[in-house]
């Protein structure tokens, strides 16, 4: 019996032996690790260096510099970066190379790269003559395309980034509200609309989405103010109707649009230009601009007429009857095809709440 106890008894005493007696400490080596104060401010010190370093290497202004966060350092950075993957330093890369400010100054829009991802990897400088925002400023929304489109947008901009990547070197177009800055809402009532036009391409053989980029240019689709009299602009013509809307006259400027001279349209209807999906269309402002309902009923209309060559042509028109005439004025202006379907889905969307 007792050789059978302490036989039994062993174990327990070994694994008691293991346990710490009282009143002795713990080893250190399982305590929790506590920073002092000393040694976070020593390391966010050695942070801030190490960012101020990487802030001074940007190739931006001293006073943009001096307005960046940590975290739009870290973005900007971040940018360079993936340019520098695709366009390496032995080539002639968008991301490092400074164009011209008068050449930029003649597209009619800025470029964008961005990476097969849909990671921003370029904005030219002149983004900020159509958005209102630097191309820093605009770094602060986000380092995707997909944070500086609206929401309503992302799916379809998804769809077109997703065919133009299946199939490289086919163009796709997508429109979108892009976030401007607070100043251009104030004056403009909102953002602004532009339209994306690019294409994959491969910067690099063999293709690979590291070294495949989308190129585009970002035209800003046409904010119609109440200068749509504005007749030195170039996609707009000027016609004159009696009140069945048969031309009495029109500006020499519809030769360069639809193809017909002068000649051509006086005596004709405007009805029989019109695409037949649009008669209904033109009718109901046709009858709002007769009858005198004022111009909230006689909204422009987003319409398709006939070019002499048979083709189709998008115009925005407005239309009034000044008061104690017996005309009713047209002043037409030329869309592209992704601007007309954005301001047909304008139309049917429900109006915002205040």
């Amino acid at each position: 019996m007792t050789i059978f106890c302490s036989h039994c008894h062993r174990p327990l005493q070994a694994e008691m032996s293991c346990l710490p007696r009282r009143g002795t400490q713990v080893p250190s080596a399982s305590k929790p690790f506590r920073s002092t104060k000393s040694a976070s401010k020593a390391r966010r010190d050695q942070i801030n260096v190490e960012l101020q370093a990487l802030r001074s290497l940007l190739p931006i202004s001293a006073r943009e510099k001096e307005r960046l966060s940590y975290l739009h350092t870290m973005a900007l950075v971040c940018l360079r970066l993936r340019g520098a993957q695709l366009f390496p330093p032995d080539s002639a890369p968008p991301a490092g190379l400074a164009l011209d400010v008068e050449l930029l100054s003649l597209l009619p829009g800025f470029l964008l790269v961005l990476s097969a991802n849909g990671k921003l990897v370029y904005i030219s400088e002149n983004v900020a003559q159509v958005l209102g925002l630097s191309m820093v400023e605009l770094l602060a929304q986000g380092d995707t395309i997909f944070d500086i489109l609206d929401e309503r947008a992302h799916e379809d901009a998804r769809k077109k980034l997703l065919l133009a990547q299946e199939e490289p070197g086919r163009e796709v177009t997508f429109v979108s509200e892009m976030r401007t800055s607070k100043a251009f809402r104030l004056q403009h009532g909102g953002n602004r609309a532009v339209a994306v036009r690019g294409r994959f391409t491969a910067l690099r053989w063999p293709p690979s989405p590291s070294t495949t980029a989308f190129l585009a240019l970002c035209t800003p689709v046409a904010r119609f103010p109440a200068d749509d009299d504005a007749g030195c602009q170039d996609d707009i013509f000027h016609s004159t109707h009696v009140l069945d809307m048969t031309f009495i006259d029109v500006t020499e400027s519809v030769t360069y649009h639809l193809g017909y001279r002068r000649e051509e349209l006086i005596g004709q209807s405007w009805y029989s230009l019109l695409h037949p999906e649009d008669a209904e269309r033109a009718a109901a402002q046709h009858r709002a601009v007769a009858l005198g309902a004022g111009p909230a009923a006689a909204r422009p209309a987003v319409l398709r007429v006939l070019r002499r060559d048979r083709t189709w042509a998008w115009l925005r028109v407005s239309a009034r009857r000044d008061g104690g005439t017996h005309a009713i004025t047209c002043t037409s202006r030329c869309l592209r095809e992704e601007e007309a379907a954005y301001l047909r889905a304008r139309e049917h969307r429900p109006a915002a709440l205040p």
